[in-house]
């Protein structure tokens, strides 16, 4: 055998086994390496970290991860009895590493932009710091793309992207005056922010638009870490509040008995990605995760869309196949 030859056979072997793990794992390889090698989420232990959403579903999940190493948390949500709950969840998860006043609840809806100030007022009052703000309050959407009024369109935008730029902005103009532009913001992005899904228009963009918003925030300012983990289909309870393409509607559905990775799993995961700094990550069962590299490279996707009708690719993202 020739050593060009050896290269080739070494190259064909490399991409086999990362196809492999794409089938395999729940969530993209570097991200999974960071689970295993990478640094411990002890390493957060004293940090403040502000997670939006958290109420339920992947926010309590992040937050229950969090507690878990001694990350000091601020709560946030407009359910206030939802947050209590959480609270002593995170005390019970801590077992020792936290006390009462280390877990704030703090009140907020995301869509009360004149509110936002006060409401990262009373962060610092409490804590005198802030090291990571996690966006993850948001809707989804089950819609076809005629069918979606504009007003739907706008609403979801000033939730999903509107109202988290504007935090976002507020919290890194702290960051530069207090830490000289160093801090973490991250947010909870989707699969569908880099690989378009069916029937879910205006989400798609939102997300593209935050992905975009974020990725510029982070080239603007380099000693800024930007955290952007986009979860595919995870078994919770967000279709019950999802837009549909009428204003003023709820999707209403329950995910019971879809395939779907469980909301801790994807918690860890997410707290995973903070404790080291990453940019991009996701996670998904299969065939999901697999999805998601295709969608990052355009002649898969076209390739994949030769093969995969939309009512294909709407029973994935809806753990139906």
């Amino acid at each position: 055998m020739s050593f060009l030859e050896f290269l080739l056979l070494l190259l064909v072997a490399y991409y086999v086994i990362y196809v492999l793990l794409w089938i395999v794992l729940d969530c993209n390889v570097a991200l999974w390496f960071k689970s295993k090698f990478g640094v411990s989420l002890s390493s957060m232990r004293g940090q403040v970290v502000w997670i939006t959403g958290a109420s339920s579903g992947i926010g309590r999940s992040l937050a229950l991860s969090l507690a878990r190493h001694g990350v000091r948390l601020v709560l946030g949500a407009r359910r206030v009895e939802q947050l209590e709950v959480v609270q002593e969840e995170c005390l019970a998860a801590a077992r020792g590493l936290l006390a009462t006043k280390d877990v704030l609840i703090l009140p907020m809806d995301m869509l009360q932009l004149q509110r936002h100030e006060s409401n990262l007022f009373t962060v610092l009052n409490h804590f005198d710091r802030l090291d990571v703000l996690v966006n993850n309050a948001g809707r989804s959407q089950r819609a076809s793309w005629t069918d979606i009024e504009i007003e739907v369109d706008r609403e979801l935008f000033e939730l999903d992207v509107f109202s988290v730029v504007h935090l976002t902005r507020l919290v890194v103009r702290y960051f530069i005056e207090q830490n000289g532009g160093r801090g973490h913001v991250a947010a909870t992005s989707s699969i569908a922010g880099f690989g378009p899904v069916p029937f879910s228009a205006t989400y798609c963009a939102a997300k593209h638009a935050l992905n975009a918003y974020l990725l510029s925030l982070k080239l603007e300012m380099r000693k800024l870490d930007v955290t952007i983990f986009a979860p595919g289909p995870i078994a919770t309870d967000f279709l019950q509040e999802a837009f549909t393409g009428e204003q003023g509607a709820k999707y209403g559905q329950s995910t019971a008995n879809q395939k779907r990775m469980t909301a801790d799993r994807c918690g860890e995961l997410f707290a995973v990605a903070l404790a080291n700094k990453m940019d991009l990550t996701w996670c998904g069962l299969f065939p999901v995760n697999l999805l998601a590299y295709c969608a990052r490279n355009p002649t898969l996707t076209k390739i994949l869309g030769q093969f995969m009708t939309e009512q294909t690719l709407n029973k994935i993202r809806e753990g139906k196949l």
